[in-house]
């Protein structure tokens, strides 16, 4: 036996009933997390989002802050949490403000605890790369938007090694003249 594709699964879905469809989707997201998280963006996206994107921002903070115990640094998860919000919504705006939450945790937790490794400022570096590409896309006014938070950063990470603070002020000139004033 094949296995059904989209285009089967839309037809048969066309015929179902309201209740039918919302029990398939009780179904889904009663199956995994990830399916959970994604109808909670999609959803809250719809309906405004203040609660769907604060549930997407913990799951941002929390790698590095824990309600409990010690912090595991399980950054990739952080960053799943963004991709996935991006993905549900299509929010660039949301997706600009976690990547921020992302580095601004970053970079306070650093600042907290000292010196971490490689790893985790090559990450912090990725995220400063995807939030640059993502302002630029967006234009002058997202710049104006971020461009005090994202100086701050420069400013507070002066004297971080690793790279980090010298790839933060590169990427924040690179855009100042991107969006000359």
């Amino acid at each position: 036996m094949s296995k059904p594709t989209w285009t089967a699964i839309r037809k048969s879905l066309k015929g179902w009933e309201p209740a039918a469809l919302l029990a398939l989707i009780k179904d889904l997201h009663d199956a995994s997390p990830n399916n959970r998280h994604f109808l909670l963006a999609r959803v809250g996206a719809v309906e405004g989002g203040g609660e769907a994107f604060e549930s997407f921002r913990k799951r941002v903070v929390e790698p590095f802050y824990p309600a409990r115990g010690e912090p595991k640094l399980k950054l990739g998860e952080a960053r799943k949490a963004i991709r996935e919000y991006h993905k549900a919504t299509g929010n660039t705006a949301g997706t600009i403000e976690l990547l921020l939450a992302y580095i601004e945790t970053g970079t306070a937790f650093t600042c907290d605890f000292g010196d971490i490794d490689a790893r985790f400022y090559d990450g912090l570096c990725s995220a400063i790369d995807e939030l640059a590409e993502r302002v630029k896309r967006e234009g002058l006014a997202m710049w104006e938007t971020v461009s005090p938070r994202f100086g701050a950063l420069v400013i507070k990470t002066n004297g971080i090694g690793w790279g980090y603070h010298d790839h933060l002020r590169y990427t924040c000139g690179e855009l100042e003249e991107h969006f000359p004033a």
